[in-house]
């Protein structure tokens, strides 16, 4: 362990050497052509073994974020962290989880959206001040992070990251307020952007959500052995499935949720906005076990495949998902259609963070080392692929000549979403508008780059029907309640410091 020289600092760090990390994106598969998961962040306040229940929360949010994990735990003096490169499991062990006592913690998977793939990029930020100790996990992205850091460093502030969500901390530090919720508070009316975040000093664990709620955010209650319930907070329900908690409800936008020893606390941060959730929260991000806003993902993806069915039918003799993301959709056009679905397309779970390409070249090795396909299934017929999105084009490309190539008469490609024309600058790794295919390409374009037979995207107002229709939900919701601009570019959130007309947005709305 090092930790500072000063004795009186109230943060220990666990050596971050501990565990040998891979160089590049530890944990994303070869021919990865989705956009990338943001990140995840899940939190504890009241357990004896806040550490390990943290652990087990992030396992079940590994999908979120596959760089790096991070824990930061408090024994109610002072906080100790560790972080570093890797899947959970990776990075946490029995000796590490041992070093990281208290009955209050927050954690973070990461895929970096703002800021490089790199240890001092990996969360939560943990920091000792003038005031005490302070840690943060932040899923989202600060839209004018860049013009704040620029003022902060021009005042003297000095930055140990490259990422967007250090500057809060140096604005949480600079407040003049004296409760640690009054200094967030004031700092959060510094920024602008989609953000869910968790903050713990020695005593206090306070989540926040943006006034528009683009990112999840949900609270659980836990049985705690000491005799009180202990309180959670996660990105999305199904971490309190793992642990055995009991969801309670989602942390509003626009809300700060402080749990401390008095008790727990709503109140506030700003004006509530018109919500816009992340419509591909319930198209990919999320897993299929969750219950975002009332809505159970699953049953949306099957919707959204429903109403793909209705938009563009196709005679043929099987539907066949890539999965994994792609399955519900599949069954549900599968359904719709009155036609056989079969798991044409295999997916190896077993794909490591590494691995050693042969010198001579093998046909669509990177796509064969995640998916291949079931000739027994395939050979002869005409064969519906369901995905989720296309992005590049160069995995649905592969993807589409290894069902051909595996005996296919006919293959039709189906996307269970609108064509995605614009990057994300709200907390989702994307590429610039350039690189994204559907931008500079019509449809017919697309198919026969991709040499699918027929190529069918969910139309927009299929998308937003499928999410909101009746049945699907327990509260009501409207089309303008979610964020679609990656589809429509249509930003709902101002934004600075983009510099090339390749990212810039079509239009901003609703500000």
């Amino acid at each position: 362990m090092t930790a500072s020289p000063d004795p009186s600092k109230r943060l220990v760090v666990l050596d971050p050497h501990d565990r040998p990390h891979q160089q590049g994106r530890p944990g994303i598969e070869p021919d990865d052509d989705h956009f990338h998961d943001e990140c995840g962040v899940f939190g504890v306040y009241g357990h004896g073994e806040a550490s390990n229940i943290t652990y087990l929360g992030l396992h079940a949010l590994q999908h979120r974020g596959q760089e790096s994990a991070g824990i930061v735990t408090s024994d109610g003096e002072k906080l100790f962290a560790h972080r570093s490169m890797g899947l959970v499991q990776d990075v946490f062990g029995a000796e590490q989880i041992g070093k990281l006592p208290g009955r209050i913690a927050i954690g973070h998977v990461r895929y970096s959206t703002a800021g490089g793939s790199t240890l001092r990029n990996a969360q939560p930020f943990a920091v000792d001040y003038s005031k005490g100790s302070l840690a943060v996990s932040h899923n989202g992205n600060l839209t004018n992070a860049e013009a704040v850091r620029a003022e902060l460093e021009e005042q003297g502030s000095i930055f140990q990251s490259t990422s967007d969500s250090e500057v809060l901390v140096h604005l949480v530090a600079r407040s003049k307020e004296v409760a640690i919720e009054d200094r967030i508070t004031e700092a959060l009316a510094r920024v602008q952007g989609a953000y869910s975040l968790l903050f713990l000093n020695e005593d206090t664990l306070i989540a926040v959500r943006d006034p528009r709620g683009v990112r999840p955010m949900c609270l659980g209650i836990l049985p705690s052995t000491g005799g009180k319930d202990a309180h959670v907070v996660a990105s999305e329900p199904t971490a309190f499935d793992l642990i055995g908690a009991e969801y309670v409800r989602e942390i509003e936008p626009g809300e700060m949720l402080v749990i401390d020893p008095s008790g727990v606390h709503s109140r506030r941060l700003a004006e509530k906005a018109s919500p816009k959730r992340c419509v591909f929260e319930y198209v990919y991000f999320a897993r299929p076990d969750s219950h975002l806003a009332g809505r159970s993902v699953y049953e949306v993806r099957k919707a959204l495949g429903a109403r793909l069915a209705e938009e563009h039918p196709i005679d043929a003799d099987v539907v066949v998902p890539v999965p994994d993301s792609g399955v519900p959709s599949a069954l549900g056009y599968a359904t719709a259609r009155g036609l056989p679905f079969e798991l044409g397309l295999i997916r190896s779970h077993y794909v490591g963070r590494t691995f050693i390409e042969p010198q001579q070249s093998i046909r669509h090795f990177g796509v064969r080392l995640k998916l291949n396909p079931v000739g027994t299934i395939l050979k002869g017929k005409r064969v519906v692929v369901i995905d989720d999105s296309i992005v590049r084009g160069t995995t649905s490309r592969k993807i589409v000549k290894m069902v051909r190539d595996a005996g296919a008469r006919e293959v039709h490609l189906r996307i269970s979403s609108p064509p995605t024309e614009w990057p994300c600058y709200y907390g989702i790794d994307t590429p610039t508008r350039r690189e994204l295919i559907a931008s500079s390409h019509s449809v017919d374009e697309i198919a026969r780059y991709v040499t699918a037979d027929s190529l069918g995207y969910l139309s927009l107002e299929g998308m937003l029907r499928g999410v909101i229709e009746p049945g699907q939900a327990k509260s009501p919701a409207e089309p303008g309640d979610f964020c679609h601009a990656c589809f429509s570019g249509q930003y709902a959130i101002p934004f600075s410091g983009v510099n090339s007309e390749s990212k810039r947005p079509q239009r901003v709305v609703g500000v």
